[in-house]
């Protein structure tokens, strides 16, 4: 019995019962032997040749115990120890993006001594991939987001006979928080993402090694175009959203409660100062040195093998949205503070 007729004979043989005759058997391979194995406790084998039974033998010899399945009791002692490796574990990833933070910089500095050394054609090419590609779809969030601000906000202002409100609602939340926050969470899943797999690739490829050895900076090549193609692109993505934005809120205003785009924009004008507005603008460099930054430490961190490049690729999104989010988070309550 060989590989060849295993499949046949496996069908056949769970429906077998008493003694199993292996004297007229000529031919057994291992995947024979496993076959036998597994229905060794059920049926009794005789007759085997001595060559079979040896190795019967050793497939059962070589198939491992499974291992011991036994309760894990926790003690206080290692709770601490994995609270602290993990406390460990993040300072350590912290300290490796304020060097790769500190590494853009610098080359950001040698740029301004020497702007010929700036790869303006990468540059322009990822402007193009961040900020171009991304308009529609951030363009369509912000228009929905608005639409649904505007919704909800006339269903309950309605009850209070204060309708006009819902343009101060719309124009806060969308200039203030959502447009931005929103923008760079979608440009975090896009951006961070390509970011990490392109990077990672050429280290997987050894590129970046060749680089070294051509005695390029791949700081220079890889990290400085890909940054500041988001710290230029990502406020004009957040304009954009902030104006789709309060497009769909004034469409949904006029559809609902009544409110023509006219009076939507004379009370927008009036009601809502500035400080809203620079306040949604101040925060996009931030957010986009976040997912610049770790998209590319992600994709330094890639091994030699795709299981890598998939779980880092995971990982810098993830990390990205939820650092953007703290950073938000942070920012509110610094303006919140300074009565902004």
């Amino acid at each position: 019995m060989t590989v060849r007729y295993v499949s046949a004979v496996a069908a056949d043989l769970p429906r077998a019962s008493g003694t199993l005759d292996l004297s007229g058997l000529t031919r057994l391979d291992t995947a024979g032997a496993y076959l036998l194995h597994r229905h060794a406790e059920r049926l009794h084998m005789r007759g085997a040749q001595a060559d079979h039974a040896a190795l019967l033998e050793r497939v059962a010899a070589s198939i491992p115990e499974p291992p011991e399945q036994t309760a894990r009791n926790w003690s206080l002692s290692q709770l601490l120890e994995g609270i602290g490796r993990m406390v460990v574990s993040g300072g350590s990833f912290l300290q490796e993006i304020t060097g790769m933070l500190g590494l853009f910089l610098a080359r950001l500095g040698q740029i301004a001594r020497h702007p010929g050394q700036l790869p303006m054609t990468a540059l322009v090419h990822h402007a193009d991939q961040v900020g171009w590609r991304a308009v529609p779809i951030v363009s369509l969030m912000s228009f929905l987001i608005g639409v649904v601000l505007a919704f909800q906000g006339a269903v309950q202002l309605r009850q209070f006979g204060a309708e006009i409100f819902v343009v101060d609602l719309i124009a806060i939340s969308i200039l203030r928080e959502l447009g931005i926050l929103l923008t760079a969470i979608i440009v975090a899943g896009r951006t961070a993402s390509s970011f990490t797999a392109a990077i990672g690739s050429m280290k997987m490829r050894e590129e970046i090694d060749a680089m070294r050895t051509l005695a390029i900076d791949p700081a220079m090549v890889l990290f400085v175009p890909r940054i500041l193609a988001l710290l230029i692109t990502l406020p004009i993505l957040g304009a954009v959203a902030n104006f789709m934005g309060l497009l769909g809120g004034a469409l949904m205003s006029w559809i609902e409660l009544g409110v023509s785009p006219a009076v939507f924009l004379a009370r927008l004008l009036a009601e809502t100062g500035t400080n809203h507005v620079m306040v949604g603008f101040i925060k996009a460099p931030v957010f986009a040195l976040i997912i610049g930054v770790i998209g590319c430490h992600a994709g330094m961190q890639v091994r030699g093998n795709a299981e890598s490049l998939g779980a880092q690729t995971s990982a810098a999104v993830v990390r990205a949205i939820f650092a953007v989010i703290v950073a938000d988070a942070l920012f509110s309550v610094f303006f919140a503070m300074m009565d902004i």
